[in-house]
Parts: C-alpha cells; structure tokens; sequence
C-alpha cells in the first residue's frame, strides 16, 4: 500500500514572514530571520506533525527580481515550487500594495489547480482588515497569521489538513521503487547506469549534471525494480540558482515514491553532517535504506583495514539507523553492485512481513518482563498486548498500553531493538504506534447501590 506524506511549500515575495512562520510551524528556530531581504537563500524542509496529520514543510527563498547570477527568476522559482509541492502557502504583507510580482504568482498558483492558502501575515501591524483588499487577487481561501503574537497559527493548519488529500490505499505496480539519494557528484548517475546497464543518465564531472528525477526499469530474479535517479541536495549555503533551487524538493518527492532508498556517499569525501539528515528523512519517510559507499576503485588506500576503518565510522555516525546495511561498490569495476540488488529484495521482503499475533504478544510478554518500563509513582506504563497493521507501507505495530506518555523514548529503542533481533526487518524502518488503553472501572466500586427512598 502506498503512503504519501503532502508537500507543504510557503512562497512569497522577500520579507514578508515566510521564515518566521516556518519556525512558528515546527517550533524551533531552523530558518533564519532577519530585517534583511533575501536571508533565506536555501529551500528548508521539516517533517511535521499537526492533529494526527504529517506533512513536509518547506520554507523557500523569497522571490524578487534577480539583480545578479545568485537570485532566481520568479517564474523559475515558483513554478518549480508548485510543480513539486501539494499545497501551497502564499503570504503577503498587510498593509502593503498589490504588486506585480504578487499577481503573477497568484496567477501561476491559480492555473496549477493545486489548493492555495493565501495567507495575510503581519496582522499585529495591521490598521485595518485587509481580506477584501487581496481578494483582489483572485484566491478564495484566505488567512491571517502573526507569528509574533501566535495568532491564525492553528486556523491555518487547520485550513491546511483539511485541503491535505486523505491518505487512500493504492495499489501498488508490482515493480520495487528504489530511489538514489545523496549529494551531487557523488556517482548517483554512474551508479544509476551501472544497475540498469544503459546509458539513461547524463554523466559529467560537473556536480548537479542531474536536474531532474530520471527512471528506468531493471528485471533481477523474475521482479522489477524501478530505479529513480535525483539531483543531488547540497550542504547549507551552496544550493545554487536556477533550477536546482529545488532539487530539495525533488530528492523529497523521490523518497516518497520509493520503497527502498540507497543513501549513496563518495569514499573521497564522507559529508557526515548532511548525509545524517537525508537519512534521517529516509527513517522519518518510513522506507528502506541501504548506505552505499561509491568510487570504492579510486580511494588510495582499499585495503581491508581501510573499509573497516570506514564501516566503523559510518555504523558510529548513523547510529540512529543500526538496521541500515552498509555496501562498498564502484560503478566502473561493478563490484557490488549486483549485490545493491539482492539486498534491495532481501528489504523489500522484511517489509512486507507479517508476524501472527500469537507471536507477537509472547515477544512483548518476554520483553517487558525481561526489561519492565520505568515511571512515576502510581505512573507506570504497562504494556498489554499488541497487533501489526496490515496496510501501512512499512512494519507498524500498535501497542495498547497504559500511561503511554510516560514511555521514555529509551525505551521504545530498547522494544525496537528487542523485536528486531526477534523477527528480522533488517534494512526497513519499523514503527510503533502507542494506544492509550482505559482501565476498566473497578466493578465493586462502580456496581449501583439502591437506597431506600425516604418519604
């Protein structure tokens, strides 16, 4: 079954907010805010979570026209942002004018049919209402926000997962998604080429040769795995212009579409920093992942003191993805590369596992017993039985438990850890859902008790 999480993607013209009402969404400061114009000048993505409903959220560059090589031209900027997003937040400042950049994106948002929310920021400054001023501009569905004072906040998103499509079972292509994902020039295109065996990808020495997400489709032992090859994200402050602004956007829609995603690194240059978060994204988006380690043939030192030495490191840096197999290749030679394939269906396999009830529930009694959850006083969590979801795109299991916010988050590593050298799903990011369950009432002191009636 597939799952996909919505793409939320705030436009606008330079200053008027969009920053601050990312941080005020996601309740940290990840963008940066400032008087200047132009602050903003990479496209930032966040997971979040609102009323039971996920979405990615990405705070884009403010659009102005370029007045040199590092400014996007608007129609670049907002149509890649309307091509890729699935709902799109436009803000304006109140009490400003109208201008014409504001109705060309109004009108590019209006002719892309895709759900807009405009959104009239800054009311804390406000004279007057301003709604029946940017009607104006032709969008129905109309807001006001100020993160200074958190007002509109929630109506917003309110407004938001009411527009967000509901989340409907689709049967999938019996073809397996694997999606290459990773910084430019690091061989996502040489690797690409090396699993189909086709020349498909435009491969240059150049980083971000790759522009847009490229697919083929490769058979291996009677199953049909989709490749999906994407333009590389750069590190904070080194996303470039034009198209490749969203390139963000596009490595995101490709996880989305995939089932399993090779995180592929260069063995000349380990960017820890960057490749933690695109696994991050990979674990927090559900799917499988392989850490593949290219250019394997033109590292100096390819002993087996050197591989380990690396293997070593990459387990410590991605500590948060223990059950992510680790593969060395090189795209020239073809070493490994055959075996990318083998591990993508042994993924594949763990995710579509079931496990009996029965078994599940002996495992949970075993482990709680073994290692009982801590907590407050008369506070203790106790775990009482558990199923497995059958339509998620990944292993989910729901726990009904009690206290269930007082379970440390060590904790669930610990039952993940416990149920997976039980049952396997190695490769695969596994979930637990944990539902309060309600003591039941005691029935002695619950049981009703006839008085006498007095005259």
């Amino acid at each position: 079954m597939l799952k996909k999480i919505p793409v939320v993607a705030i436009i606008g013209k330079t200053n008027v907010g969009k920053s601050s009402l990312f941080n005020a969404i996601i309740r940290q400061k990840r963008a940066i805010v400032a008087k200047e114009e132009g602050t903003t000048r990479d496209s930032i993505i966040e997971l979040t979570e609102y009323n039971k409903h996920n979405f990615w959220l990405v705070d884009t560059a403010g659009v102005k026209d370029p007045i040199d090589e590092f400014e996007l031209t608007i129609q670049e900027q907002i149509k890649e942002a309307i091509d890729y997003a699935d709902i799109i937040w436009f803000l304006v400042e109140t009490n400003t004018v109208i201008t014409d950049d504001d109705r060309k994106i109004a009108k590019l948002a209006f002719k892309s049919h895709k759900p807009t929310i405009l959104i009239i920021n800054k009311i804390d400054q406000a004279n007057k209402n301003d709604q029946s001023y940017f009607k104006q501009l032709g969008l129905k569905n109309i807001t006001e926000t100020s993160t200074v004072q958190k007002r509109g906040v929630n109506d917003l998103l309110n407004q938001t997962i009411k527009l967000i499509p509901q989340i409907s079972n689709v049967k999938q292509n019996k073809s397996i998604k694997l999606a290459l994902i990773g910084r430019p020039n690091v061989g996502k295109s040489s690797l690409f080429n090396a699993i189909s065996k086709k020349q498909q990808a435009l491969i240059a020495d150049q980083a971000g040769t790759t522009r847009d997400i490229n697919k083929t489709e490769v058979k291996f032992y009677n199953e049909y795995i989709e490749l999906i090859d994407t333009a590389g994200i750069r590190r904070n402050g080194r996303i470039q212009v034009g198209i490749e602004k969203f390139s963000v956007l596009r490595s995101v829609s490709a996880i989305e579409q995939a089932d399993i995603c090779l995180l592929v690194l260069d063995a000349n240059e380990l960017n820890v920093q960057l490749d933690q978060k695109l696994a991050g994204m990979i674990k927090d988006a559900g799917k499988g992942l392989i850490i593949t380690i290219t250019k394997w043939d033109t590292l100096i030192d390819k002993t087996a003191f050197s591989r380990d030495q690396i293997f070593s490191q990459l387990k410590f840096n991605f500590d948060f993805v223990p059950w992510a197999p680790v593969i060395f290749v090189s795209s020239l030679t073809g070493q490994n590369v055959t075996k990318i394939l083998d591990l993508s269906l042994e993924i594949y396999n763990n995710q579509q596992k079931k496990i009996p009830t029965s078994k599940l529930n002996k495992w949970l009694h075993e482990a709680t017993s073994n290692h009982p959850p801590a907590g407050l006083k008369n506070k203790t969590p106790k775990l009482n039985y558990m199923i497995q979801e059958n339509e998620m795109n990944l292993p989910s299991f729901q726990i009904f438990s009690t206290q269930t916010k007082y379970i440390h988050w060590s904790y669930k590593r610990y039952l993940e850890k416990s149920l997976r050298k039980t049952f396997g799903f190695d490769g695969t990011a596994i979930k637990f859902w944990f539902i309060e369950k309600k003591p039941q009432p005691d029935r002695k002191l619950s049981k009703k008790i006839n008085y006498p009636i007095i005259k």
